[in-house]
């Protein structure tokens, strides 16, 4: 319905003019006029708390109808521009904290509205902010800020170096953005860049166990040493010896690096100086694996057992609690505050109770030995002699999907909040998607994003973030996968035909 509007000429004490709230309305009798006016002179007269009640009685008197009109009068009344008043009384920092809540495509539209909004995002450096926010929560954010050397334009300045402007952050955000495209794409096209470390060991030949951090990457080999490798330079920087046997497993942190053996020891180094601080003589034969972390630590063996350890300090390390129940070699173990976890070449996966050691229940279902596993929040993932990958849920014991594609053992698996990835003795590193994964509707030919193959050997052991693959094998090399700086894709060749002749233009 339309609305019709009449300008009349009122007195000084009321308003200007009056919007009529009906279309189809009749000329206004003089009567109605005089009365009005000397309404409107009474309803001057009255208080804010008298004029309230007349207007609330007066409303009580009409139809629903006549409401629906006063409400469409009274909302654009209602409406206030609170962002650009606010500066105005004093108050830029409340306006700047009410922005600063959203996600880059509303205050994109917020730059939008009016110069006042756009000078209290630049002004409050909301964009920084915003980019500030991400990488408090978010680890892929925080890395590629680092990777990127764009991390020393955030948070506080040093000393004597002022910030960058409002426009620097506009900038930087959409460059952000496509970085962290270009990453996930380079995951599932399997584009990387490749690093190759030769280890070069002079008698027995294979990586056994990695792990990395940005300066170093820390290995442990057949042929019974720990090596240490410069990741800038790939170069080895140290060398530790006191194992007789191959190095199966190890862990580090900033104070030590724990590491396990066939040699049915487990000894603690120094980080820094490679020193050898402690060795623990418990297990009758190899130490296939071990974790610890906050003062305690779990080890399992070739001889069925699983040890939980009581870390004191480096040099006073003692046994809490030996579990048994396994009926053949326990390959891996993991745990946090609830629930150790431990898998085995009898086919099972068992849950242990983390405070009382007592056992929780059995995972059934792979129908060989378990080579490996990850266990964190409700999930538990697994890789098996049978070639399979399984995902269960920790608490009801219920396998929640099977992913097959490996030809050989799967020997090495992890995963994270988006993705797994497993590496096998078939020399295959397979990427799959985790969302995917856990639905149930999700066919089974879309889990696996991406398989490479790299190495001449049995993968043995794998690490990766949100930019990389580090990965060893029974080939002596271990592989670095860079997806933060992938390949560019080939531009496929271009094909112009011609009545006569065919040229092809390749774009390099």
């Amino acid at each position: 319905m339309e609305i019709g509007m009449m300008s009349e000429e009122m007195p000084i004490m009321g308003p200007p003019s009056v919007t009529c709230l009906y279309g189809n309305y009749k000329e206004s009798s003089p009567d109605f006029a005089r009365e009005r006016d000397l309404c409107m002179q009474c309803f001057e007269k009255w208080s804010e708390s008298e004029q309230t009640e007349f207007v609330e009685l007066l409303l009580t008197k009409m139809l629903h109808h006549q409401h629906s009109h006063v409400s469409s009068f009274l909302r654009p009344m209602l409406r206030r521009d609170f962002i650009s008043l606010l500066p105005k009384k004093g108050l830029d920092h409340v306006a700047e904290n009410i922005l600063s809540y959203l996600d880059a495509k509303s205050l994109c539209a917020a730059e939008l509205v009016c110069k006042e909004w756009y000078q209290v995002i630049s002004e409050g450096m909301l964009w920084k902010k915003l980019i500030e926010r991400c990488v408090r929560t978010d680890s892929l954010w925080r890395g590629l800020m680092e990777r990127r050397g764009w991390i020393k334009y955030l948070f506080k300045p040093s000393p004597g170096e002022p910030h960058p402007d409002h426009m620097f952050y506009r900038r930087l955000y959409p460059k952000i953005i496509q970085d962290i495209e270009n990453i996930e794409t380079n995951w599932r096209c399997g584009r990387h860049t490749l690093k190759r470390i030769n280890c070069q060991s002079e008698n027995s030949k294979g990586v056994y166990c990695v792990q990395y951090d940005d300066n170093k990457i820390v290995s442990g080999l057949r042929d019974n040493t720990i090596k240490v490798w410069d990741r800038s330079s790939l170069e080895c920087i140290q060398v530790l010896t006191g194992h007789t046997g191959s190095v199966l497993c190890l862990q580090y942190d900033d104070r030590v690096i724990i590491s396990g053996s066939s040699d049915s020891t487990v000894r603690v180094w120094d980080v820094k100086t490679g020193e050898l601080i402690n060795t623990l003589i418990h297990h009758c034969e190899a130490v296939l694996h071990l974790r610890f972390n906050n003062g305690m630590m779990v080890t399992c063996s070739k001889d069925r057992s699983i040890t939980v350890w009581n870390m004191v300090s480096p040099s006073e390390i003692t046994i809490q609690r030996v579990l048994v129940g396994h009926r053949a070699a326990v390959n891996v173990v993991d745990f946090d505050e609830k629930y150790i976890v431990s898998a085995s070449g009898d086919r099972t996966i068992k849950v242990w109770n983390t405070s009382t050691c007592e056992f929780v229940r059995t995972l059934n279902g792979h129908k060989r030995g378990i080579a490996c596993l990850q266990y964190r929040d409700r999930l538990v993932v697994s890789g098996s002699s049978d070639n399979t990958i399984r995902l269960w849920d920790i608490e009801s014991g219920a396998c929640l999907r099977t992913l097959e594609g490996h030809k050989e053992l799967v020997r090495c698996i992890q995963f994270d909040n988006k993705r797994i990835v497993s590496g096998a003795y078939d020399g295959k590193i397979k990427v799959w998607d985790l969302a995917a994964a856990l639905d149930p509707r999700a066919p089974a030919g879309s889990l696996c994003l991406r398989t490479s193959v790299e190495h001449s050997g049995r993968v043995f052991r794998l690490q990766f973030d949100d930019f990389q693959i580090v990965s060893s094998s029974h080939d002596d090399t271990i592989l670095i996968w860079d997806f933060l700086n992938g390949t560019p894709p080939e531009t496929p060749a271009m094909t112009v035909r011609s009545p006569s002749r065919t040229y092809t233009y390749v774009s390099k």
